[in-house]
């Protein structure tokens, strides 16, 4: 596959070819010098598979899932990653090496890895009741292969049908996560739903960023895990309500979603400094920094004649609309000359 390709395995949604995962699985087990797995048991999410091996979630046809038989995922996954990396290693050597991550998996890394930890937290923090439920369920996640998740390594190994990572890449392919056991294989559906912003993090105004066919749901904006009642307030902000909330991030949410202008604007906020290039706000919020803002107008007209404004968020440190104006160029108040107010 083209590193596009592996690029576009890593957010892909809704079911994919359950045969073609399964065949996968059962490749890898091979690969590994193991038997295949007696059964192949298919959950709608992480979350639902996490809780069938708890004992807490029916496996297919209603029935417990049974005796799985030891983890095997030394076997089948870590072995034959740590192989395939040996073999990169001593071909590229190790600038060769780095030199050739920045080029396929890099990019596509940081992104995956914290979708996958916000499943995991997600995952954690619904099932752990208790300490004891927390350690539980943390060691199933350990137990995990990341299937699609998976995708920034595979874009670096490509592996093709003669590889140990053949299996792996297989059931990245057509599914999310699996979980490599003696006796019986768990594999987990793709997610129904992603949204991500410009950046690739968990981002959603109106519902979940992520959904998964069983109702496992994550909430977030900007990829700030939020609760989910959270989100049906934005629509309903008032400055009061924003200046209520003691959680500061949520309350930086609260800010982003309502126009820091707006929010200056009708809490009653007061300049605290103007000059030639603009105006300076101050907001102070209990138990978080202040919001500072610069107003400018910018000189070169609109098609319709008018002046747009512009609000442009400064440290908390900005003592002149001058020093706050600079430093949206990176300098310093007393060497910033513009030619022009823009």
């Amino acid at each position: 596959m083209e590193q596009g390709s592996w690029r576009a395995t890593a957010t892909r949604t809704g079911a994919g070819d359950r045969a073609a995962a399964e065949e996968g699985v059962r490749l890898a087990y091979r690969k590994a010098g193991l038997d295949e797995p007696e059964r192949i048991v298919w959950a709608r999410s992480p979350h639902e598979a996490v809780r069938m091996l708890m004992g807490t979630a029916p496996a297919g046809g209603g029935a417990a899932l049974g005796d799985t038989g030891p983890s095997v995922r030394d076997a089948v996954v870590a072995g034959p990653w740590a192989a395939e990396r040996a073999r990169a290693h001593e071909r590229l050597g190790p600038e060769g090496w780095s030199g050739h991550w920045r080029a396929t998996g890099a990019a596509l890394w940081e992104s995956v890895r914290t979708l996958a930890e916000r499943v995991r937290a997600g995952i954690v923090e619904d099932l752990a009741s208790d300490r004891h439920a927390e350690g539980r369920v943390r060691l199933l996640l350990l137990d995990a292969t990341l299937g699609q998740h998976d995708a920034a390594w595979l874009c670096a190994f490509d592996p093709d049908e003669a590889s140990v990572l053949a299996g792996i890449a297989a059931v990245a392919r057509d599914a999310g996560w699996w979980w490599p056991y003696e006796k019986v294989a768990v594999i987990s559906e793709r997610p129904l739903s992603l949204h991500r912003d410009e950046a690739g993090r968990l981002d959603r105004g109106d519902g979940p960023a992520l959904g998964y066919a069983d109702g496992f749901e994550l909430y977030a904006w900007r990829g700030m895990p939020v609760p989910r009642t959270f989100l049906d307030e934005l629509t309903a902000l008032t400055p009061e309500r924003i200046r209520d909330e003691e959680n500061a991030e949520l309350r930086r949410v609260m800010l982003e979603h309502y126009g820091y202008d707006r929010y200056l604007d009708e809490s009653g906020a007061v300049p605290v400094h103007r000059d030639e290039t603009g105006v300076l706000w101050r907001v102070e919020l209990v138990g978080d920094e202040d919001v500072v803002m610069v107003e400018v107008v910018n000189s070169t007209p609109e098609p319709d004649g008018t002046n747009r404004t512009y609000w442009l968020r400064v440290p908390p440190t900005t003592r002149t609309a001058r020093e706050g104006v600079a430093w949206t160029f990176g300098l310093a108040a007393e060497t910033y000359e513009p030619s022009r107010q823009t």
